[in-house]
């Protein structure tokens, strides 16, 4: 669609020419989607008004409804109404007709068209004066039932992912490029070349991958490597596109731009991890398949034999036709999209979001689940743990209260723990004058006529500062041990210490338990380092942890495991985890992360509760058992009804007209349909955990 008018401007360098395209071809995807889900809505509506008339006018409908109803040519209005819904609403299955032909690989869409053409063609022989009974009544409900089941499956697909256009939104789009004399102009970033130098404010996203030449802050790397803590980049360091700078301002060399830049690369990981995926084809489509085979050969044999046996050729062609009806796998068409939409629905009512229903259908099948920590296992956040005064001077609160004033100026996610800890505490923070701060210094500031500093134990040991051990050492290994600490001094004597996590959730723990119940390995990966990484997986007691990870090295886990036969879940929250959610079998993003996450990702969770792993997995697996059941009545339905309808029994009088078929076809839809709305939520699994 776009694709021709891209080509037109390429006069854009190649990059942004690339990211363009892929863009629009995205963005085509998803349109045409809702398009077509249009289309079927409104062919929906017109064939059943159209089908309305059609059933007055039925003479076997009247013989049912006990009256009569004739008038002269009202075959041939039948027969108008009936060629009208044939072309109109049958036109989908017409051209899947054509194509799946085409495509040597008759389906539903064949046995649909070969059905619905066969009673066409036999009616309007029949009106053009061939002996005989019309059955346009069947022709035209066929075709509404088809619609509508083609309706609610494309409804039901949640429409296609929007992950690359997130992931290209992170990366800044303009730069302040510095000019000889130290101006800075902004330039779109593909216009920058490796060696140029772009300045970064606080605050701002760094446009490019490359090298601090000059300034020193904290940037956050979390979307990246998932490190909950910022990182001190100064001179010399590296820094990575897409990635959010902190309080001070950065003079960066650009190394990498465009298709080389290591966000762009995630891009074409994920990229690629997605066309895999979207080859998974669905089981239904292989029964209707061969049921297509077999109702395609029994149809023309069936035909043939009765032709072959003396019969009138109208006789073998209701037969026909009845095979062809009564095969057509309705019940098999919605077996699945009914189970689906109900699935799906009452999952976005439990917080979970269903993008991908194969990996949905799949989740039974999971070995080995690979949970990111931070902000999964994790909250991301830092929470107060521990607030411990070593002099008499000052008391814990105290304590606490001086400290949070002296950091309600920085946006440190450690400044910002102690001031939420204080809010929490209902303490009125007092006036800090003379506020400063620098990187891995901490802070320092004036606080009723007392200088307070919050540092960090690199300080201490810089400027050899000794601090009293406090009697009371607090032994008790700490539950959640992944903590940070800082120490507060007042006029330059050590006052006490603050310890800070990133707390484990209450619900890991039972997540963990009921996960492995299943006889699932439960696993974690992280872009945090060893020591914190084996503290949590300790305490949670899990099978294995990997610590410091790249993007990239989580993926490679991930199909490390495939490779030894593990059907893989992979739980994540960070752009960090985008890579190896689109390649795990099943791809589940934890709602409070990146959009990116969450657009890679099977499986959204909405909120961030591991225990919704548990519930998903349990929901997964009774949607998969309704679909079988579905499956089984759906085809045992037919393994009967074929013969029957093909005249085995013809003998002993009992013989299927294409009426009959047509309304046992219907009735094994809406046992389907019922059977499909019986679908659970799994509650006990929650409170089992709880």
């Amino acid at each position: 669609m776009h694709a021709h008018s891209d080509s037109s401007h390429s006069h854009h360098n190649h990059d942004s020419h690339h990211n363009h395209h892929d863009h629009s071809k995205h963005h085509d995807h998803t349109e045409h989607h809702r398009m077509m889900i249009r289309d079927f809505r409104q062919r929906f509506w017109v064939s059943l008004l159209l089908t309305l008339p059609v059933l007055l006018l039925s003479p076997m409908v009247q013989g049912l409804l006990g009256f009569q109803f004739q008038f002269p040519f009202s075959d041939w209005v039948l027969f108008a109404l009936g060629a009208a819904v044939y072309f109109y609403g049958g036109w989908p299955f017409l051209t899947g007709l054509k194509n799946e032909l085409q495509n040597k690989a008759p389906g539903m869409m064949t046995l649909i068209g070969v059905a619905i053409t066969v009673a066409f063609a036999y009616s309007a022989a029949t009106v053009l004066g061939m002996e005989g009974k019309t059955f346009f009544w069947e022709l035209v409900t066929l075709i509404d039932i088809m619609l509508l089941g083609h309706w609610i499956e494309m409804r039901s697909v949640i429409n296609a992912s929007k992950s690359l256009q997130t992931l290209v939104a992170m990366l800044p789009t303009k730069a302040r490029k510095l000019g000889q004399d130290s101006t800075t102009e902004d330039v779109p970033i593909d216009e920058l070349k490796p060696g140029d130098q772009v300045r970064v404010q606080p605050g701002e996203k760094i446009p490019v991958d490359g090298e601090v030449v000059e300034g020193k802050s904290s940037v956050n790397e979390a979307m990246v490597t998932g490190e909950s803590k910022p990182t001190t980049k100064e001179t010399g360091q590296k820094v990575i596109g897409g990635t959010l700078n902190g309080n001070g301002s950065l003079t960066v060399a650009v190394q990498q731009v465009g298709e080389q830049a290591y966000l762009n690369k995630v891009i074409q990981m994920v990229h690629q991890a997605q066309e895999k995926k979207s080859k998974a084809q669905n089981l239904a489509d292989r029964i209707a398949f061969w049921l297509t085979i077999i109702a395609l050969t029994t149809g023309f044999a069936t035909l043939v034999a009765w032709v072959s046996l003396g019969q009138t050729l109208v006789f073998a062609l209701e037969r026909m036709a009845s095979v062809m009806v009564i095969t057509c796998p309705h019940a098999l068409g919605l077996a699945v999209p009914l189970v689906v939409a109900n699935s799906i629905s009452m999952s976005a009512r439990n917080g979970l979001l269903i993008r991908n229903r194969t990996a949905f259908e799949d989740t039974r099948r999971i070995t080995t689940i690979a949970f990111d920590k931070t902000g999964t296992l994790t909250r991301g956040t830092f929470g107060v743990t521990q607030c411990q005064s070593v002099t008499d001077e000052w008391s814990d609160d105290e304590l606490l209260k001086l400290a949070a004033a002296a950091e309600a100026r920085s946006e440190h996610p450690i400044a910002v723990a102690l001031v939420e800890e204080a809010h929490h505490q209902e303490m009125t923070l007092p006036e800090a004058k003379d506020f400063s701060s620098s990187p891995g210094e901490g802070v320092k500031a004036q606080i009723e006529g007392k200088k307070v500093q919050v540092v960090g134990p690199g300080y201490l040991q810089a400027h050899r500062i000794r601090w009293p051990q406090p009697d009371q050492q607090n032994t008790s290994e700490n539950k959640h041990a992944t903590e940070t600490r800082v120490f507060v001094l007042i006029d330059d004597r050590p006052a006490g210490r603050i310890a800070m996590d990133d707390e484990i959730r209450e619900d890991a723990f039972a997540a963990v338990k009921a996960l492995k119940a299943m006889g699932i390995r439960v696993c974690m990966m992280t872009g945090d380092n060893e020591e914190v990484a084996r503290k949590v997986s300790e305490t949670l007691q899990l099978d294995a942890y990997y610590a410091g990870l790249l993007p990239d090295q989580k993926l490679e886990k991930i199909h490390e495991f495939q490779q030894q036969g593990e059907f893989v879940a992979m739980t994540g929250d960070g752009i960090n985890d985008a890579p190896a959610l689109a390649a795990a079998d099943v791809g589940i993003a934890v709602g409070s992360g990146t959009d990116v996450a969450a657009e890679t990702a099977d499986i959204i969770l909405i909120d961030s509760n591991p225990l919704s792993v548990v519930g998903l997995i349990g929901f997964g697996q009774s949607t998969h058992q309704k679909m079988i059941q579905n499956f089984v009545w759906a085809t045992g339905y037919n393994v009967v009804a074929i013969p029957l309808a093909a005249g085995v029994l013809y003998q002993q009088g009992i013989l299927i007209s294409p009426a009959l078929g047509a309304i046992l076809m219907s009735l094994s839809t809406v046992i389907v349909a019922i059977n499909a709305q019986l679908l659970t939520f799994p509650k006990e699994k929650q409170s089992q955990a709880n």
